[in-house]
């Protein structure tokens, strides 16, 4: 092995170890790596160099001889960015190497059936000035991912049918230059998002409400994608054979019954109705916090709210079920606008999930609301550009 490529695997060794279990002494770091003291030293001299970590405080590693200090990661100077297209907004944010979220914008906007130029333009302006303020921070944002609501395969956006996108080359349209942007499904991005900023569970099963609904699977702490990438449209598992047309050429489809736009549908007209309510504001904000009215309604006992949840929750534990049996998750996470509707989703799925799976499980899977809620999926972008620096600072930082 050449002295750079061996350079660049230790560093990625001791930095992992940090990542993994840190604070750590030298010592510690040379005992956990199998690598000469001597060697640790060095790599974490450069480590620090490149403000990847820091020292501070002492710990006495055994009984016997002078305490060694605390190296740990820095959230000071080196950040990455994630970024989120969805149905009804963009979104940037920069998280820092400690995962603390230093920048978080929103853009509400009804990005269906748009120009895609229009929409990664506005998207631009706003990583655009997510990194400016990262940067007057003091930070250096080395890396970026970008959320989508639809599969990606090859880089490629091959279908997002609620913006009516098809085979687009995101991150090449999006022309962040200066920063290599990595594009992947908005659920699977949720899913190590709640992974990673959430819960901390390394098994489950998440489940992504939006418009569109997406789910991610997590084995032993990795993304289970598939084998062309695509695992994981929940949304369109087929829960009646003959039900309404779906915007993915189908019909029955969960998404068609538990999407945003059925539950909003089925409460139609909504703003007039929040408004009357208590203490409700006279007028709803834009689209994203439609959800946010729905929540109003059913807190007031609205029947048309209660029963449109009740169907959604019903059809999401027949589609739930289905996943059960082929895939055996031990926890099942709502996230999006179904961890904010949780405790009215809760008893129509969970109930659905006991009756179906009662002859096959003991048990059913454990049913959980996302940590994390409407933020897991740009959080997930976040963190998987993180974990690029994770897996080869010496390429990350050109150290």
């Amino acid at each position: 092995m050449r002295h750079d490529s061996m350079r660049a695997r230790n560093l990625a060794v001791v930095l992992g170890e940090i990542r993994a279990a840190g604070p750590l002494t030298r010592a510690a770091l040379a005992e956990l790596t199998g690598l000469t003291k001597t060697t640790v030293s060095k790599l974490v001299s450069d480590l620090l160099d490149a403000g990847v970590v820091v020292e501070n405080g002492a710990v006495r590693d055994g009984e016997r001889g002078r305490p060694g200090v605390a190296v740990s990661l820095s959230g000071h100077r080196v950040a990455t960015l994630g970024l989120e297209v969805n149905v009804d907004y963009l979104a940037a944010c920069v998280v820092d190497l400690t995962r603390a979220v230093r920048v978080r914008r929103t853009r509400p906007a009804d990005n269906r059936g748009s120009r895609p130029e229009a929409i990664l333009a506005d998207l631009r302006e706003l990583a655009v000035q997510a990194v400016a303020e990262a940067e007057r921070a003091g930070l250096r944002i080395t890396g970026a991912a970008l959320a989508v609501p639809g599969p990606v395969q090859d880089g490629l956006l091959r279908n997002a049918p609620h913006l009516g996108w098809r085979d687009l080359g995101v991150a090449g349209q999006l022309g962040l230059h200066d920063l290599a942007c990595e594009v992947d499904n908005e659920a699977n991005l949720a899913a190590l998002g709640e992974l990673w900023f959430g819960s901390g569970e390394t098994d489950f099963l998440y489940v992504s409400g939006e418009i569109g609904i997406g789910a991610g699977l997590v084995v032993d702490g990795s993304l289970f994608r598939g084998t062309y990438g695509l695992a994981g449209e929940l949304g369109h598992v087929v829960v009646v054979p003959d039900g309404p047309a779906c915007r993915c050429g189908g019909r029955g489809c969960l998404e068609v019954y538990a999407g945003q736009d059925a539950l909003l549908g089925a409460v139609v007209p909504m703003r007039g109705r929040v408004a009357a309510l208590p203490g409700a504001a006279a007028a709803l904000p834009a689209a994203a916090a439609s959800i946010e009215g729905l929540v109003s309604l059913l807190e007031a006992g609205d029947r048309s709210a209660l029963a449109a949840a009740g169907q959604a929750g019903e059809a999401l534990g027949l589609a739930l079920t289905s996943a059960v049996h082929l895939l055996d998750p031990g926890t099942i996470v709502l996230g999006g606008a179904f961890a904010r509707l949780f405790p009215w989703l809760e008893r129509p799925v969970s109930d659905v999930l006991s009756a179906r799976l009662r002859q096959m499980r003991r048990t059913a899977p454990r049913l959980a609301v996302s940590a994390i809620g409407a933020d897991a999926a740009i959080l997930g972008a976040a963190g998987l550009a993180m974990q690029r620096v994770i897996a080869d600072p010496a390429g990350a930082l050109a150290l």
